[in-house]
């Protein structure tokens, strides 16, 4: 579809392209914001403020830190950590210093967190303190030599750092015990930084900005190498989609956007962090959004514009009683990405708010944004809307070619914000890009007359749990290693909370396995949301002639 037909759908004013070659790198695009906005406050965290200025001089600190381990030019840094002001804080750290972000699930098991590690080949890890047993466990087996390491206080001041450091340690026990002994604390970093000069670096836009993991097409975790350019591509993407409706924020108020996803989730980190720094915004971090009364008590202390969030997130809050305790009426733009958002849930938001969720469509590879619908319709379409401006989309048959109108077919995404390929693995980029630069989805689509698609099938077994890939192969071989276990598959079954859930079906070795040995080997190998929800034990799967194991047929049973 080069003709773009999907550009009479866009609403006054949005652009049919972008121009992402306006910064030279993130690092140019977050240093204009610092200067443009230094006095406005760039992020809330448990009733603290933290302004562009001193994210500008904290951010350079750290920096000077991290220069002065001997980190060169292109060495990867990991961050674990749920949305701490240190998150944002590390970034612009580690981007000014020329090297490249590693975004980590803090929910990873060790034998997670170690193929990480060792794949990005990460020198340094920014963890915080209630994960720091899972690293402890592992990084022997790692090429990571520092470790900083963050606690929930460290932004908010003395008295109250120190009381809410007692509380999560003491009260609510969220930090195992760990030995890390050469861990550097990140306040005691930032005082090592202080004292030492920062040496400028200026990344190129086509330097690598991040590794983002991704499950691709295939179970083994892969980066997805996201250059500069790419991030910066997305961001004013967003921008400029947002615009119809962010353009009506009065003058006098500050664009307010919610962070509820984790930052180490490519939406939360595009979609929240830069665009929220690109647009002078305020955004309100939220460390634990499963906390629905915690999220809704945060959010009723603030002005809200921008809310971009799962169909899980969004149906578990307009459920709350507590729901109309925040002021909804200032709501612009709702954003649902990383999985499928429900009609009933997305009727029942715009009903409570009078702002429609607007479903989006993207992927890691895709830094992520790649489709939306328009800000301004008011009703759910059931589509992932229209490819954003500098994008194209195509739908391909199994040969690569384009199918015809009303046919379903791959759907395939070109545009800036799309990954330079795999990291260190060349052999899986070209089974996903085309020769003319498209990236393969693996999600299957149709597209109407007007340029709406629709997704309507996965080409791979991938389970999609509240915007998290969950990949059978990967649950599979973790399986596979149990004794007792003699072979197993895994697939997707519905799930009204979240979309999809993982079942588990397994033949026994052993007579005597137990649902509950399974699932006490599966919490010590798999973070939670690829732990099964359905465990079911059988005699024989169902299999191709060759041996192959039918997932579908295990799915439509």
């Amino acid at each position: 579809m080069t003709d773009r037909v999907w550009l009479k759908s866009y609403p006054k004013g949005v652009p049919a392209d972008i121009d992402a070659t306006q910064y030279s790198s993130l690092v140019a695009l977050m240093e204009e914001s610092f200067q443009k906005y230094s006095k406005r406050v760039a992020y809330n965290f448990m009733g603290k403020d933290i302004t562009y200025a001193q994210t500008d001089a904290l951010s350079q600190t750290f920096a000077a830190y991290l220069q002065s381990l001997g980190l060169a030019k292109g060495d990867r840094v990991a961050i674990m950590m749920p949305n701490v002001p240190q998150y944002p804080v590390a970034v612009a750290a580690i981007l000014r210093a020329g090297l490249v972000v590693v975004n980590v699930n803090p929910l990873y098991t060790p034998r997670e967190l170690e193929h990480q590690l060792k794949d990005a080949g990460a020198k340094a890890i920014v963890i915080i303190e209630n994960f720091a047993s899972t690293l402890e466990k592992c990084i022997a087996s790692t090429p990571v030599k520092h470790i900083v390491l963050c606690s929930m206080g460290d932004q908010l001041g003395l008295l109250k750092g120190s009381l809410v450091n007692y509380v999560v340690r003491n009260v609510k026990k969220m930090v195992p015990a760990f030995n890390l002994p050469t861990a550097v604390r990140f306040n005691d970093a930032l005082a090592i930084g202080a004292k030492r000069s920062f040496k400028r670096v200026d990344p190129k836009a086509d330097e690598v900005a991040v590794l983002q993991y991704t499950g691709g097409t295939t179970g083994v975790s892969k980066g997805a190498v996201l250059l500069h350019r790419n991030v910066i591509a997305n961001a004013l993407q967003s921008e400029a989609w947002n615009a119809p409706v962010m353009q009506k924020v009065p003058a006098n108020e500050q664009p307010t956007s919610v962070c509820a996803l984790p930052l180490y989730h490519i939406f939360a980190f595009t979609v929240g962090m830069m665009l929220s720094m690109r647009t002078g915004g305020k955004l309100i971090l939220i460390p634990n959004p499963r906390d629905i009364p915690g999220v809704l008590k945060e959010l009723s202390k603030h002005t809200i514009h921008s809310f971009p969030a799962v169909n899980t997130l969004f149906n578990g809050l307009a459920n709350h009683p507590d729901f109309n305790t925040v002021d909804w009426s200032h709501l612009k733009v709702s954003v649902g990405g990383g999985t499928a958002v429900q009609s009933s849930v997305a009727k029942l938001w715009f009903e409570k708010t009078g702002c429609p969720i607007c479903e989006g469509y993207g992927l890691s590879e895709t830094s992520p944004s790649a489709s939306c619908n328009p800000v301004t319709s008011t009703e759910y379409t059931g589509t992932i809307g229209v490819p954003l401006p500098s994008t194209y989309l195509k739908l391909l048959d199994d040969d690569g070619n384009e199918v015809a109108l009303g046919q379903s077919g791959e759907i395939a995404i070109k545009g800036p914000q799309v990954m330079a390929g795999y990291w260190q693995r060349p052999d899986e980029t070209a089974k996903v890009m085309t020769p003319d630069g498209y990236f393969k989805s693996g999600d299957i689509g149709v597209v109407d007359e007007r340029g709406f698609f629709k997704i309507v099938d996965r080409k791979k077994d991938m389970i999609l749990v509240s915007g998290f890939n969950v990949f059978p192969t990967e649950l599979e071989d973790v399986l596979a290693q149990m004794p007792g276990v003699m072979e197993c598959a895994c697939v997707g079954m519905p799930d009204a909370k979240t979309g999809e859930a993982v079942k588990l079906v397994i033949v026994k070795k052993d007579p005597n396995l137990s649902e509950a040995d399974v699932r006490a080997f599966c919490k010590e190998n798999l973070t939670g949301y690829k732990q099964p929800k359905v465990v079911e034990f059988r005699v024989e799967l169902p299999k191709t002639p060759v041996g192959k194991i039918l997932r579908r047929e295990l799915r439509d049973k």
